[in-house]
């Protein structure tokens, strides 16, 4: 940035312009990114602002207009520049050199109120060098979803990125899996880093192990701070590396998530969920659920999610080999198995109540748990709902009485698999003293909340912003999300 653009951005009185951004993936100069121009658009309409996040950034909710939100991310006045970046992917098994950045740009990383570096990603903000004769753009359904699902996420534990902002642009789109024409959005994405799997292995493609390295040190120095003095820096950041994406892969089977679309491109190298397309969360236990129409192997249905990211672990170990012995990655992937495991046996006690149990007890309820769900075929998110809504001390005086009062007793009959359940539970309830009962109560409040995104919630908050322009549902679903409600 030029001296007297520097000048003319401290004269602005928008917020978001006078942050201290950094240019930290800027430092690394263009083999890694495009500078590339936003999108013109006719409207500009705020729809979502996560005033949530401000504070995060410094700024106060009730000083930042409106105005502020579009002329920083609807307009992109007095930001330069912006980077779309470059990499590659493996897509449903099969590896693509044509990808990047093709409707999105980094538009900015600044440092939170935690230390950490955030980067502002749009999605939707117009055509780039990388957008394979589409349009660039975003459909306003798309970044409903987006918003939900992230919001839904982040409240439900899961480690993901959130949306800042959606503004409309007053564009008619075409596309095939929505009626058309349907409206159009700009979408700014919060996360802890653009870079992805695939940016590694595009520089693998194009044989520049040089690149490799130097993006390998940019990643360490600011995503894995812990491990920058240590000698054996790089295996190290390889180990961390599979341990956060095992628990992030629990995570989303806890929380009865299916992201739908796990391509190497999708995976960031920081371990965070992000881009959320056709995602869905399971109604009931399947574990060959499948979110992606165009899915059609299951590659990505619910049960494949944690051996595919372990195989999209295994595939980057092909681009890092230049740095990191392959011996070592493979050390250090042979442990995916045990920290998904232990994150999710931990995730789904919490969601039974319990913050800890033996192993063996663990293992046993778990089993019984997933043999129910999966047989009766009950509302996943409905049974720990439940749960939560009908706990009582009382379940421990005999197994016949828990959940006695709970809407899923229809369904469950005589089912041996709910008797087997409902036994063991109590049999655990008991290994607690009478004075625990409300700290457990407590965990299946906090864990289990009543609102989820299942597909005809999501409809029922988008039918009336395409038939009235009628946000007020969505609003409201939105705040029933962010209060655990």
């Amino acid at each position: 940035m030029t001296l007297p653009e520097i000048a003319n951005n401290k004269n602005s009185t928008n917020p978001f312009v006078n942050l201290n951004y950094e240019p930290a993936l800027e430092s690394l100069g263009d083999d890694y990114y495009d500078e590339v121009a936003a999108g013109e658009f006719p409207q500009h309409i705020l729809r979502w602002r996560n005033d949530a996040l401000l504070p995060q950034l410094g700024l106060d909710p009730q000083i930042v207009t409106d105005k502020d939100f579009i002329v920083a991310f609807g307009k992109f006045e007095k930001r330069e520049p912006l980077l779309a970046l470059r990499y590659h992917g493996y897509q449903f098994g099969e590896y693509n050199p044509m990808l990047g950045d093709g409707r999105g740009f980094l538009y900015g990383q600044v440092r939170g109120k935690d230390g950490e570096l955030y980067d502002f990603g749009t999605k939707g903000s117009g055509r780039t060098p990388y957008s394979r004769g589409g349009d660039g753009m975003l459909t306003l359904k798309g970044g409903v979803r987006e918003v939900l699902a992230a919001e839904a996420l982040h409240y439900m534990g899961v480690n993901t990125s959130r949306c800042l902002s959606v503004v409309e642009t007053g564009l008619s789109l075409w596309r095939g899996d929505e009626p058309s024409p349907t409206r159009s959005c700009v979408m700014v994405r919060m996360s802890k880093s653009h870079i992805r799997f695939g940016t590694f292995e595009r520089l693998h493609y194009l044989k520049r192990p040089d690149l490799t390295k130097k993006l390998l040190d940019h990643v360490i120095e600011y995503y894995y701070q812990n491990l920058t003095s240590e000698e054996n820096k790089y295996t190290l950041f390889y180990a961390e590396l599979v341990e956060r994406v095992a628990k992030l892969a629990a995570q989303w089977m806890a929380a009865g998530f299916c992201h739908a679309v796990l391509n190497t491109d999708n995976m960031s190298i920081t371990g965070e969920s992000f881009d959320y397309g056709p995602y869905a969360f399971i109604p009931s236990y399947q574990p060959y659920f499948t979110a992606a129409y165009f899915d059609y192997y299951k590659r990505y249905c619910y049960s494949h999610q944690p051996g595919i990211c372990k195989l999209n672990l295994e595939m980057l170990q092909e681009p890092l080999k230049s740095v990191i012995e392959k011996a070592d990655m493979e050390v250090a992937l042979a442990d995916f198995d045990d920290h998904y495991h232990a994150e999710y046996s931990s995730l789904m006690l919490k969601k039974l109540g319990f913050e800890n149990l033996q192993t063996p007890e663990t293992k046993e309820l778990l089993n019984l748990t997933i043999q129910f769900l999966q047989e009766s075929q009950v509302g996943y998110h409905q049974f720990f709902s439940q749960m939560a809504h009908t706990f009582s001390s009382a379940w421990r005086d005999e197994p016949g009485l828990v959940m006695e009062n709970s809407d899923i007793v229809p369904v469950t009959g005589t089912l041996e698999s709910f008797d087997n359940w409902s036994i063991f539970y109590h049999k655990v309830l008991n290994r607690f003293h009478p004075d625990q009962m409300q700290a457990i109560a407590h965990n299946l409040a906090r864990y289990n909340p009543s609102t989820v995104l299942l597909r005809p919630v999501i409809e029922s908050v988008w039918e009336p912003i395409a038939q009235e322009d009628n946000w007020q549902p969505f609003y409201e679903l939105i705040k029933q999300i962010q209060l655990g409600n």
